[in-house]
């Protein structure tokens, strides 16, 4: 029997042709941080996604309701619970004007497979890529795996016949809107337009001849690129630079983020162990005084990871964790905490310093003593299980379409980032996971809510929202929920 994909019916057609629009000649993207790689198995964060997603195409992608839709694939089936079936467009082209074809699928998953945790470990359940014919691929899975279709979309984009993974950042050849022309490690990347790419594609077509992607750390010189003409689109802002950017002559953009902001617990050391402990820190954090001083009332405090309706697993009934100090003390000291306690908290230097001195401060008002110790990105993301590391961790995390990815890591006894334990937890990821039917899956991330309520894996804080300069010489670019930038007119119109 074939069983529809979540998220979209059996098999999805194309669509009908967009028409072209006049093209800029150059643009420039001021972007927060240099991912490093142009790697896609080796890429975790929006920055190195808007750049990947630019140059590569994936079969399918998350379109502007969290739906699946078919990319670089004219259909994406599931025939059965461990069987996905990509047939790819005709007539696609690599840059390198060798065509796309089903080897293209087989090649991305042994690249997957072949990389490093946490990737690999997700396409290790893909136990063999049957390429059917020129065009059509089926991918075999050792179990039921519906949470897949979100890990295609995000990494499984597909290469070209000859590729040096080694060298994938000089070298990077997809079938996206750009091609790379050069790479300038800690500075910027540019590409070029693909001409081949004027096909119906729901990523939407290029908005320029050129792309610059710059790496600006600094909020206020992005701003100061904008407004001098330096830069046609700034991402990563403040929001209390909205009038800055608007009076200056640019317009801002903002968007809700499929994605959750939290405080990570790690259970595996004491007195974290205790979920009395966990809840206390939860009541302690006036998540809504953070969200209207520092994020200009953009946000709403969340009862779990799970940031709104998009997500599967939200439940707009389940009310969060109240801001109330005396309950928090009360539950320290019936804990044997109550003369209070000192804990450090990891934060990446590229989140904002004065969010996590908030929650510190907050903390330290009911006797918890927080230390916040930052470190740059790289070193913040190999530490994520070290047990030496702090017991807290600031984090961000997006998209979330799907959790699967964020509870089977970050969350599951066994994941590779994780340092939570609880077997409800891991009974109801697991059965998650297995689970086919979306509903199915939707009402048992929802009873994992519950649990993670009751037994706290994190501060639970508040949803992502995005907020971008744009030039007014820029026009049809839209945001996405998964916060990737990618230059292009009509994303979610094909």
């Amino acid at each position: 029997m074939t069983l529809a994909t979540p998220m979209m019916p059996p098999a999805v057609a194309s669509t009908t042709a967009q028409e072209s629009p006049a093209l800029l000649g150059e643009i420039v993207v001021d972007l927060l941080s240099d991912p490093g790689t142009l790697d896609p198995a080796l890429t975790y964060a929006f920055d190195g996604w808007s750049i990947v997603h630019s140059l590569y195409d994936a079969p399918i992608q998350f379109g502007p309701n969290g739906e699946i839709q078919p990319l670089a694939a004219e259909s994406f089936t599931q025939l059965d619970p461990t069987t996905f079936e990509i047939r790819l467009r005709q007539g696609l082209l690599f840059h390198d004007g060798k065509p796309v074809t089903s080897a293209a699928v087989t090649r991305a998953v042994r690249h997957l497979q072949a990389s490093r945790p946490p990737v690999s470990d997700l396409f290790s359940v893909v136990s063999a890529v049957e390429e059917v014919d020129a065009t059509t691929a089926r991918l075999r899975c050792a179990e039921p795996c519906a949470w897949l279709p979100a890990q295609i979309a995000v990494w499984m984009l597909l290469l070209p016949k000859q590729f040096d993974a080694a060298s994938l950042t000089e070298s990077s050849v997809g079938s996206g809107p750009y091609k790379l022309d050069a790479y300038e490690p800690g500075n910027e990347v540019h590409l070029i337009r693909n001409e081949a790419y004027t096909w119906p594609s729901p990523k939407g077509l290029p908005l320029a001849e050129r792309i610059r992607f710059r790496f600006v750390p600094e909020a206020a010189t992005r701003l100061s690129d904008l407004l001098s003409g330096g830069a046609s689109i700034i991402a990563s802002m403040p929001f209390e630079q909205r009038r800055a950017i608007d009076d200056g002559g640019a317009r801002s953009i903002d968007a809700p983020t499929v994605g959750a902001a939290w405080v990570r617990i790690a259970t595996d050391t004491a007195p974290f162990d205790d979920a009395r402990v966990r809840q206390a820190l939860n009541h302690a954090v006036d998540v809504q005084a953070i969200i209207d001083g520092l994020l200009s009332g953009q946000g709403t405090r969340l009862a779990s990871f799970y940031p709104d309706e998009r997500a599967l697993g939200f439940d707009p009934s389940r009310q969060p964790f109240s801001f109330d100090q005396e309950r928090a003390r009360q539950l320290l000291s019936d804990a044997g905490h109550g003369d209070g306690l000192s804990t450090v908290m990891d934060i990446a230097t590229t989140e904002r310093q004065d969010i996590a001195e908030a929650i510190a401060a907050m903390l330290g008002d009911v006797g918890i003593t927080v230390e916040l110790r930052p470190a740059e990105q790289a070193t913040f993301n190999e530490q994520w299980s070290d047990p030496a590391a702090a017991p807290l961790r600031f984090a961000t995390w997006r998209p979330l379409y799907d959790p699967h990815t964020l509870l089977s890591l970050v969350v599951s006894s066994s994941g590779f980032l994780s340092r939570y334990s609880n077997p409800r937890a891991d009974e109801l990821i697991q059965s998650a996971a297995a689970e086919p039917d979306r509903t199915g899956r939707n009402a048992l991330y929802q009873q994992l809510g519950q649990t993670l309520m009751d037994e706290p894996a994190a501060i639970y804080l508040w949803n992502l929202s995005s907020l971008y300069g744009v030039a007014e010489s820029v026009d049809g670019w839209s945001p996405r929920g998964d916060e990737y930038v990618i230059p292009t007119r009509g994303y979610g119109q094909a």
